[in-house]
Protein backbone atom coordinates (compact mmCIF):
# COMPACT_ATOMS: atom_id res chain seq x y z
CA UNK A 1 0.00 0.00 0.00
CA UNK A 2 1.58 3.51 -1.06
CA UNK A 3 0.63 6.85 -1.46
CA UNK A 4 0.49 9.36 -4.01
CA UNK A 5 -0.25 13.01 -4.63
CA UNK A 6 -1.29 14.16 -7.65
CA UNK A 7 -1.00 18.42 -8.45
CA UNK A 8 -3.94 19.79 -10.76
CA UNK A 9 -1.96 23.34 -10.45
CA UNK A 10 -2.32 23.61 -14.39
CA UNK A 11 -5.84 23.41 -14.87
CA UNK A 12 -9.36 24.53 -12.94
CA UNK A 13 -9.62 21.94 -9.76
CA UNK A 14 -13.28 22.65 -9.78
CA UNK A 15 -14.21 21.64 -13.42
CA UNK A 16 -11.60 18.15 -12.88
CA UNK A 17 -13.77 17.31 -10.07
CA UNK A 18 -17.06 18.57 -11.45
CA UNK A 19 -20.59 19.67 -10.17
CA UNK A 20 -20.72 17.97 -7.08
CA UNK A 21 -18.00 16.21 -7.50
CA UNK A 22 -19.34 14.01 -9.96
CA UNK A 23 -16.17 13.85 -12.11
CA UNK A 24 -14.89 12.47 -9.04
CA UNK A 25 -16.83 10.15 -8.46
CA UNK A 26 -16.76 8.70 -11.79
CA UNK A 27 -12.94 8.22 -11.08
CA UNK A 28 -13.62 6.10 -8.01
CA UNK A 29 -15.98 4.67 -9.89
CA UNK A 30 -12.93 3.42 -12.47
CA UNK A 31 -10.46 2.61 -9.67
CA UNK A 32 -12.79 0.99 -6.92
CA UNK A 33 -9.32 -0.62 -5.59
CA UNK A 34 -8.12 2.34 -4.99
CA UNK A 35 -8.78 5.77 -1.72
CA UNK A 36 -8.87 8.47 -3.72
CA UNK A 37 -9.24 11.96 -1.75
CA UNK A 38 -9.15 15.25 -3.29
CA UNK A 39 -7.75 18.74 -1.07
CA UNK A 40 -7.80 21.54 -2.82
CA UNK A 41 -5.26 21.31 -6.10
CA UNK A 42 -4.33 18.06 -4.86
CA UNK A 43 -5.32 14.25 -5.45
CA UNK A 44 -4.02 11.25 -2.94
CA UNK A 45 -4.40 8.15 -4.37
CA UNK A 46 -3.85 5.15 -2.33
CA UNK A 47 -3.76 1.39 -2.96
CA UNK A 48 -1.22 -1.07 -4.58
CA UNK A 49 1.07 0.47 -7.01
CA UNK A 50 0.17 -0.96 -10.28
CA UNK A 51 -3.59 0.72 -9.75
CA UNK A 52 -1.94 4.28 -8.87
CA UNK A 53 0.08 3.95 -11.97
CA UNK A 54 -3.12 2.96 -14.11
CA UNK A 55 -4.91 5.97 -12.04
CA UNK A 56 -2.53 8.44 -12.66
CA UNK A 57 -2.19 7.51 -16.41
CA UNK A 58 -6.03 8.48 -16.93
CA UNK A 59 -5.35 11.79 -14.86
CA UNK A 60 -2.90 13.13 -16.87
CA UNK A 61 -5.00 12.40 -20.29
CA UNK A 62 -7.46 14.25 -18.35
CA UNK A 63 -5.36 16.90 -17.02
CA UNK A 64 -3.29 17.39 -20.36
CA UNK A 65 -6.74 17.56 -22.49
CA UNK A 66 -8.45 20.08 -20.20
CA UNK A 67 -4.71 22.11 -20.74
CA UNK A 68 -5.05 22.10 -24.41
CA UNK A 69 -9.12 22.63 -24.98
CA UNK A 70 -10.00 23.99 -21.41
CA UNK A 71 -12.99 22.70 -19.86
CA UNK A 72 -14.36 18.88 -20.49
CA UNK A 73 -17.71 17.33 -20.40
CA UNK A 74 -18.89 14.10 -18.22
CA UNK A 75 -19.10 12.38 -21.67
CA UNK A 76 -15.75 13.30 -22.14
CA UNK A 77 -13.80 12.63 -18.84
CA UNK A 78 -16.47 8.87 -18.44
CA UNK A 79 -14.61 8.25 -22.04
CA UNK A 80 -11.19 9.33 -21.33
CA UNK A 81 -11.45 6.82 -18.28
CA UNK A 82 -12.80 4.02 -20.39
CA UNK A 83 -10.44 4.30 -23.43
CA UNK A 84 -7.69 1.95 -22.62
CA UNK A 85 -5.82 1.89 -26.12
CA UNK A 86 -3.71 4.75 -27.97
CA UNK A 87 -7.16 5.99 -29.65
CA UNK A 88 -8.06 7.78 -26.74
CA UNK A 89 -4.90 9.62 -26.34
CA UNK A 90 -5.54 10.38 -30.32
CA UNK A 91 -9.65 11.45 -29.92
CA UNK A 92 -9.47 13.51 -26.63
CA UNK A 93 -5.82 14.81 -26.35
CA UNK A 94 -2.91 14.99 -29.07
CA UNK A 95 -5.34 17.14 -31.50
CA UNK A 96 -3.80 18.96 -34.65
CA UNK A 97 -5.07 22.11 -35.22
CA UNK A 98 -5.46 20.91 -38.76
CA UNK A 99 -8.59 18.12 -37.55
CA UNK A 100 -10.75 21.32 -36.85
CA UNK A 101 -13.45 21.45 -39.48
CA UNK A 102 -15.13 24.85 -38.62
CA UNK A 103 -15.28 27.83 -36.74
CA UNK A 104 -18.15 27.94 -35.65
CA UNK A 105 -19.80 31.52 -33.87
CA UNK A 106 -18.20 33.00 -30.57
CA UNK A 107 -14.96 31.08 -31.88
CA UNK A 108 -16.33 27.24 -31.37
CA UNK A 109 -13.96 24.77 -33.00
CA UNK A 110 -16.06 22.34 -34.43
CA UNK A 111 -13.89 18.98 -34.98
CA UNK A 112 -14.53 14.91 -35.25
CA UNK A 113 -14.47 13.47 -31.72
CA UNK A 114 -14.31 9.64 -32.50
CA UNK A 115 -11.73 7.58 -34.27
CA UNK A 116 -14.75 6.80 -37.07
CA UNK A 117 -16.04 10.21 -37.16
CA UNK A 118 -12.33 10.96 -38.15
CA UNK A 119 -12.49 7.89 -40.37
CA UNK A 120 -15.65 9.64 -42.03
CA UNK A 121 -13.86 13.18 -42.26
CA UNK A 122 -11.05 11.07 -43.80
CA UNK A 123 -13.35 8.78 -46.00
CA UNK A 124 -14.85 12.38 -47.34
CA UNK A 125 -11.79 13.68 -48.63
CA UNK A 126 -11.24 10.73 -50.72
CA UNK A 127 -14.53 9.56 -52.26
CA UNK A 128 -17.63 10.95 -53.69
CA UNK A 129 -20.17 9.52 -51.91
CA UNK A 130 -20.30 8.32 -48.55
CA UNK A 131 -22.06 5.70 -46.54
CA UNK A 132 -22.45 6.80 -42.22
CA UNK A 133 -24.36 4.09 -40.83
CA UNK A 134 -24.93 3.80 -37.08
CA UNK A 135 -27.28 4.37 -33.90
CA UNK A 136 -28.17 7.28 -32.54
CA UNK A 137 -26.14 9.95 -30.84
CA UNK A 138 -22.79 8.95 -32.80
CA UNK A 139 -22.22 12.13 -34.49
CA UNK A 140 -23.30 11.02 -38.30
CA UNK A 141 -25.39 13.68 -38.83
CA UNK A 142 -23.37 16.62 -37.21
CA UNK A 143 -20.10 15.59 -38.59
CA UNK A 144 -21.74 15.26 -42.30
CA UNK A 145 -23.09 18.72 -41.98
CA UNK A 146 -19.60 19.89 -40.90
CA UNK A 147 -18.14 18.60 -43.05
CA UNK A 148 -20.12 20.15 -45.90
CA UNK A 149 -19.73 23.45 -44.20
CA UNK A 150 -16.11 23.15 -44.64
CA UNK A 151 -16.20 21.88 -48.24
CA UNK A 152 -18.63 25.21 -48.42
CA UNK A 153 -16.19 27.91 -46.93
CA UNK A 154 -13.21 26.58 -48.59
CA UNK A 155 -14.97 26.93 -52.21
CA UNK A 156 -14.91 23.45 -53.09
CA UNK A 157 -18.48 23.60 -53.79
CA UNK A 158 -20.94 26.17 -54.68
CA UNK A 159 -23.88 24.82 -52.49
CA UNK A 160 -24.77 22.58 -49.29
CA UNK A 161 -28.32 20.34 -50.07
CA UNK A 162 -29.77 18.98 -46.65
CA UNK A 163 -32.56 16.27 -47.51
CA UNK A 164 -34.49 13.97 -45.08
CA UNK A 165 -36.98 11.52 -46.06
CA UNK A 166 -40.23 13.26 -44.32
CA UNK A 167 -41.14 9.97 -42.55
CA UNK A 168 -43.66 10.07 -38.98
CA UNK A 169 -42.31 8.44 -36.25
CA UNK A 170 -45.32 7.23 -35.04
CA UNK A 171 -47.37 10.51 -35.78
CA UNK A 172 -48.93 12.01 -38.38
CA UNK A 173 -47.76 15.26 -40.18
CA UNK A 174 -51.17 15.92 -41.31
CA UNK A 175 -52.48 16.73 -38.15
CA UNK A 176 -49.78 19.27 -37.70
CA UNK A 177 -50.54 23.12 -38.02
CA UNK A 178 -49.15 25.03 -40.59
CA UNK A 179 -48.53 25.25 -44.48
CA UNK A 180 -46.14 22.30 -45.58
CA UNK A 181 -43.41 23.83 -44.94
CA UNK A 182 -43.75 24.19 -41.45
CA UNK A 183 -45.16 20.79 -41.14
CA UNK A 184 -41.80 19.72 -42.78
CA UNK A 185 -39.80 21.98 -40.85
CA UNK A 186 -39.91 19.69 -37.54
CA UNK A 187 -38.57 16.87 -39.25
CA UNK A 188 -35.55 19.00 -40.54
CA UNK A 189 -34.87 20.58 -37.30
CA UNK A 190 -31.27 18.79 -36.24
CA UNK A 191 -30.32 19.92 -39.86
CA UNK A 192 -30.88 23.45 -38.63
CA UNK A 193 -29.38 22.55 -35.19
CA UNK A 194 -26.17 21.72 -36.70
CA UNK A 195 -26.08 24.52 -39.03
CA UNK A 196 -26.58 27.25 -36.17
CA UNK A 197 -23.05 25.73 -34.18
CA UNK A 198 -21.47 26.16 -37.08
CA UNK A 199 -22.55 29.50 -39.35
CA UNK A 200 -23.28 32.77 -37.59
CA UNK A 201 -27.46 33.87 -37.84
CA UNK A 202 -26.64 36.20 -40.10
CA UNK A 203 -24.92 34.14 -42.36
CA UNK A 204 -27.02 31.02 -42.41
CA UNK A 205 -30.34 33.46 -43.44
CA UNK A 206 -28.45 35.03 -46.07
CA UNK A 207 -27.24 31.43 -47.07
CA UNK A 208 -30.68 30.27 -46.89
CA UNK A 209 -32.27 32.99 -48.54
CA UNK A 210 -29.88 32.67 -52.37
CA UNK A 211 -30.64 29.14 -51.46
CA UNK A 212 -26.48 28.65 -51.44
CA UNK A 213 -27.49 26.57 -48.32
CA UNK A 214 -31.11 24.42 -49.36
CA UNK A 215 -32.71 22.12 -46.44
CA UNK A 216 -35.89 20.19 -48.28
CA UNK A 217 -37.85 17.30 -47.96
CA UNK A 218 -36.15 13.68 -50.02
CA UNK A 219 -39.22 14.20 -52.25
CA UNK A 220 -38.40 17.50 -53.45
CA UNK A 221 -34.94 15.79 -55.10
CA UNK A 222 -36.88 14.10 -58.09
CA UNK A 223 -35.83 15.19 -61.31
CA UNK A 224 -33.08 17.64 -60.08
CA UNK A 225 -29.39 17.19 -61.32
CA UNK A 226 -27.63 18.73 -58.35
CA UNK A 227 -23.79 19.49 -59.65
CA UNK A 228 -21.44 21.72 -57.72
CA UNK A 229 -22.70 20.60 -54.46
CA UNK A 230 -22.35 18.79 -51.07
CA UNK A 231 -25.84 16.82 -50.61
CA UNK A 232 -26.58 15.17 -47.37
CA UNK A 233 -29.18 12.46 -47.19
CA UNK A 234 -30.13 12.02 -43.33
CA UNK A 235 -32.11 9.23 -41.74
CA UNK A 236 -31.79 7.55 -44.91
CA UNK A 237 -33.06 4.30 -43.58
CA UNK A 238 -36.72 6.00 -43.75
CA UNK A 239 -35.97 5.57 -47.71
CA UNK A 240 -37.44 3.02 -49.26
CA UNK A 241 -35.37 1.77 -52.41
CA UNK A 242 -36.78 3.38 -55.08
CA UNK A 243 -36.37 6.46 -53.34
CA UNK A 244 -32.69 5.83 -52.44
CA UNK A 245 -32.00 5.28 -55.74
CA UNK A 246 -33.27 8.34 -56.98
CA UNK A 247 -31.47 10.13 -54.86
CA UNK A 248 -28.22 8.55 -55.58
CA UNK A 249 -28.98 9.27 -59.22
CA UNK A 250 -29.64 12.90 -58.79
CA UNK A 251 -25.22 13.43 -57.89
CA UNK A 252 -23.43 15.81 -60.86
CA UNK A 253 -20.61 17.25 -62.01
CA UNK A 254 -18.28 17.77 -58.67
CA UNK A 255 -20.67 16.95 -56.31
CA UNK A 256 -19.94 14.80 -53.33
CA UNK A 257 -22.81 13.24 -51.15
CA UNK A 258 -22.97 11.85 -47.60
CA UNK A 259 -25.83 9.20 -46.69
CA UNK A 260 -26.37 8.90 -43.00
CA UNK A 261 -28.89 6.09 -41.31
CA UNK A 262 -29.40 3.84 -38.45
CA UNK A 263 -31.47 0.93 -39.30
CA UNK A 264 -32.37 0.02 -36.24
CA UNK A 265 -34.74 2.76 -36.37
CA UNK A 266 -37.23 2.70 -39.08
CA UNK A 267 -40.13 4.41 -39.07
CA UNK A 268 -41.77 3.39 -42.34
CA UNK A 269 -45.07 1.60 -42.46
CA UNK A 270 -44.65 -2.03 -41.87
CA UNK A 271 -45.44 -3.05 -45.46
CA UNK A 272 -42.80 -1.09 -46.93
CA UNK A 273 -38.84 -1.88 -46.75
CA UNK A 274 -36.07 0.47 -45.68
CA UNK A 275 -33.34 0.78 -48.89
CA UNK A 276 -30.53 1.30 -47.12
CA UNK A 277 -28.92 -1.83 -46.16
CA UNK A 278 -29.61 -2.92 -49.75
CA UNK A 279 -28.03 0.08 -51.11
CA UNK A 280 -25.15 -0.12 -48.47
CA UNK A 281 -24.61 -3.60 -49.92
CA UNK A 282 -24.21 -3.73 -53.28
CA UNK A 283 -22.46 -0.36 -53.44
CA UNK A 284 -20.34 -1.81 -51.19
CA UNK A 285 -17.57 -2.62 -53.90
CA UNK A 286 -17.48 0.64 -55.97
CA UNK A 287 -14.79 2.69 -56.54
CA UNK A 288 -15.60 6.12 -54.91
CA UNK A 289 -17.85 5.16 -52.67
CA UNK A 290 -17.04 4.65 -48.75
CA UNK A 291 -18.52 2.81 -46.26
CA UNK A 292 -18.36 4.12 -42.55
CA UNK A 293 -19.66 2.16 -39.42
CA UNK A 294 -20.51 3.66 -36.09
CA UNK A 295 -21.12 2.00 -33.26
CA UNK A 296 -21.46 2.88 -29.30
CA UNK A 297 -18.40 3.86 -28.56
CA UNK A 298 -18.95 6.64 -30.88
CA UNK A 299 -21.71 8.18 -28.73
CA UNK A 300 -21.37 12.12 -27.89
CA UNK A 301 -24.37 12.79 -26.22
CA UNK A 302 -25.28 11.87 -22.75
CA UNK A 303 -22.94 9.47 -21.29
CA UNK A 304 -26.35 7.26 -20.78
CA UNK A 305 -27.37 7.20 -24.60
CA UNK A 306 -24.28 4.22 -24.73
CA UNK A 307 -25.73 2.52 -22.36
CA UNK A 308 -29.29 2.37 -23.71
CA UNK A 309 -28.06 1.29 -26.80
CA UNK A 310 -26.17 -1.40 -25.44
CA UNK A 311 -29.13 -2.65 -23.60
CA UNK A 312 -31.39 -2.37 -26.74
CA UNK A 313 -28.65 -4.55 -28.85
CA UNK A 314 -28.58 -6.78 -25.60
CA UNK A 315 -32.14 -7.39 -25.42
CA UNK A 316 -32.23 -8.00 -29.58
CA UNK A 317 -29.64 -10.66 -29.35
CA UNK A 318 -31.57 -12.44 -26.44
CA UNK A 319 -34.68 -12.03 -28.39
CA UNK A 320 -33.52 -13.35 -31.69
CA UNK A 321 -31.58 -16.71 -29.81
CA UNK A 322 -34.74 -17.23 -28.09
CA UNK A 323 -36.65 -16.97 -31.77
CA UNK A 324 -34.12 -19.52 -32.80
CA UNK A 325 -34.60 -21.94 -30.18
CA UNK A 326 -37.95 -21.91 -30.67
CA UNK A 327 -37.74 -22.41 -34.10
CA UNK A 328 -35.68 -25.43 -33.93
CA UNK A 329 -38.07 -27.43 -31.57
CA UNK A 330 -41.07 -26.62 -33.75
CA UNK A 331 -42.22 -29.39 -35.78
CA UNK A 332 -41.54 -28.87 -39.57
CA UNK A 333 -44.55 -29.26 -42.76
CA UNK A 334 -43.85 -27.72 -45.77
CA UNK A 335 -43.99 -28.73 -49.21
CA UNK A 336 -41.23 -27.97 -52.35
CA UNK A 337 -42.99 -27.04 -54.96
CA UNK A 338 -39.98 -27.80 -57.01
CA UNK A 339 -39.89 -31.53 -56.47
CA UNK A 340 -43.27 -32.05 -55.77
CA UNK A 341 -42.64 -33.70 -52.47
CA UNK A 342 -43.71 -32.53 -48.88
CA UNK A 343 -41.89 -33.07 -46.27
CA UNK A 344 -42.89 -34.20 -42.41
CA UNK A 345 -41.97 -34.00 -38.72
Amino acid sequence: MTDTIINLETVNPIEFFGVNNRKLDLLKKKFPLLKILSRGTQIKLSGAPEQIDQAKEKIDLIVQYMERNGDLSDNYFEQILGGDDAETIDNFVDRNPNDILVFGPNGKTVRARTANQKKMVQAADRNDIVFAIGPAGTGKTYTAVAIAVRALKNKLVKKIILTRPAVEAGESLGFLPGDLKEKIDPYLRPLYDALDDMIPADKLGYYMSTRTIEIAPLAYMRGRTLDNAFIILDEAQNANDLQLKMFLTRIGANAKAIITGDPTQVDLPRNMQSGLSKAARILRNIDGIAHIELDEEDVVRHRLVKAIIKAYNKDGEEQLAHQQHNEGHQPRHYRDYNNKKEYRE
